[in-house]
């Protein structure tokens, strides 16, 4: 359900309450119009497994031509070589690695996952670290504000002046300030520019010439010099505001780890991801809590777009995986081997650089679309080897002279057939990837959220 001021997505319908909407996307910008650009980008997709399949084509042709040339120097007869060619059958080749493919693709579809290049679940399957950002996604990004630590000015004066900079914010810790705010009905001043500086926060400008700067301990230091950093507790972020060269005060968010972080971050682990890190621009002391809670060793905090690139492309072992879910992860996710990024509050840049896209707030996602990876690359090469090895048994049948050209043209077809068979059971990976998940049970977490 929806309340006053939040994002409605396309597609909703409503019941039977009446409301005043404002549409502030053209359709074509639309969460819907973002789906069916990445759907369409999946459907064209040509995946490098399927490549890798063409390369079996030449030892294939070898292979069949000696088979076929042995056959008929050893009998003489030139019948032999055409009826062991008729069943030399290359489809297994070209159908078995894009069914099985298009099949996994349609089953990450079917766990909320859209995967943009059928490429992507063959790098998944091989992946051997990943790097998580923290808010929005190891974090639920719903976070609330717990208390203010007033300096300069008093508690409703730096929510006040926080709110009417956060108003311009697409940071997930916006919404809460502005909510807090709106709760005590406390009236915003005007504000003629805001700029959101990436990473940082946000600088505005109010109506009477002061200027606000609402976001992170280096960022507001650039005005006010030197700044008391309050002791935070599992979960908890602290947002600084200052107003011209004064801090006006510290508020303190708490913002919950997701279910599952803990338990996709274990089964990655288990499926042979060597090294897992943490990637945030947030402050080290909330970030060290929430990889402790969820099992992270590494954690590299208070980066900026830049430096999130240099850190993943810097980790080994590769190939590497990045998940995210904001603005300022774009460029990293880009710039990984393979992008994941978590579109559930709706599309944002990071969607449109990413690899692949989790249109729900599970996390477990992660762990389960690379169980889907592993699972149809598996598939694709057991029927690519399944169709060779029938269509060289057939092939040595034929040299013998017990297979006629006619009952091997039609072997031919069930030989296609049984592959094509056998690689649709990527279709049903997903069911898998559901046992896969450890029971629902995470104290660990239950805990961080209780704080």
């Amino acid at each position: 359900s929806y309340g006053a001021g939040d994002h409605v997505l396309s597609g909703t319908v409503n019941g039977t309450a009446s409301f005043t909407m404002r549409a502030q996307k053209m359709a074509a910008d639309s969460n819907y119009a973002s789906i069916v650009r990445l759907v369409e980008r999946a459907v064209e997709s040509h995946a490098p497994m399927v490549r890798l399949a063409d390369r079996y084509a030449v030892p294939f042709t070898v292979v069949a031509l000696l088979i076929a040339g042995f056959a008929w120097f050893l009998s003489g007869d030139p019948v032999r070589f055409a009826e062991v060619l008729v069943v030399a059958t290359p489809c297994p080749l070209l159908i078995a690695a894009p069914v099985a493919f298009m099949g996994g693709m349609s089953s990450a579809a079917r766990l909320n996952v859209i995967i943009k290049d059928g490429g992507v679940l063959e790098m998944l399957a091989r992946v051997r670290s990943a790097a998580f950002d923290k808010t929005g996604t190891l974090t639920q990004g719903k976070a609330d504000v717990v208390v203010i630590h007033p300096a300069s000015r008093s508690s409703s004066e730096t929510l006040q002046l926080a709110a009417a900079a956060e108003q311009y914010s697409v940071h997930v810790f916006a919404d809460p300030i502005v909510a807090a705010a709106r709760a005590q009905q406390l009236e915003l001043p005007d504000v003629t520019n805001a700029d959101e500086v990436a990473t940082n926060g946000v600088l505005a400008h109010l109506a009477g010439g002061a200027v606000v700067r609402v976001g992170k301990p280096a960022f507001i230091e650039e005005a006010t010099g030197s700044i008391d950093r309050p002791e935070l507790r599992a979960g908890e972020t602290a947002v600084y505001v200052s107003v011209g060269d004064e801090l006006a005060g510290t508020i303190i968010l708490s913002d919950p780890i997701r279910p599952h972080a803990a338990d996709t971050i274990s089964r990655l682990r288990g499926a042979g991801v060597a090294e897992i890190v943490m990637v945030t621009g947030d402050v080290a002391p909330t970030a060290e809590s929430v990889a402790q809670t969820v099992g992270i060793q590494t954690v590299h905090a208070e980066t900026t777009p830049q430096t999130k690139v240099e850190i993943v492309q810097a980790i080994r072992p590769r190939p590497v995986l990045m998940v995210g879910d904001g603005i300022n992860d774009a460029p990293v996710l880009a710039a990984a081997d393979i992008g994941i990024a978590m579109a559930g509050r709706g599309a944002t840049v990071a969607s449109e650089s990413a690899a692949a896209v989790i249109t729900s707030n599970d996390i477990a996602r992660v762990a389960d679309v690379a169980y889907v990876s592993r699972r149809t690359v598996h598939i694709a090469l057991q029927s690519i080897w399944m169709g060779i090895i029938i269509s060289v048994g057939l092939m040595l049948v034929a040299a013998f002279g017990y297979l006629p050209a006619v009952a091997g043209a039609l072997l031919q077809e069930v030989v296609d057939l049984v592959a094509i068979v056998s690689a649709l059971r990527a279709l049903r990976a997903h069911k898998g990837a559901e046992r896969d998940r450890a029971p629902r049970h995470e104290p660990a977490q239950a805990d961080a959220a209780a704080v």
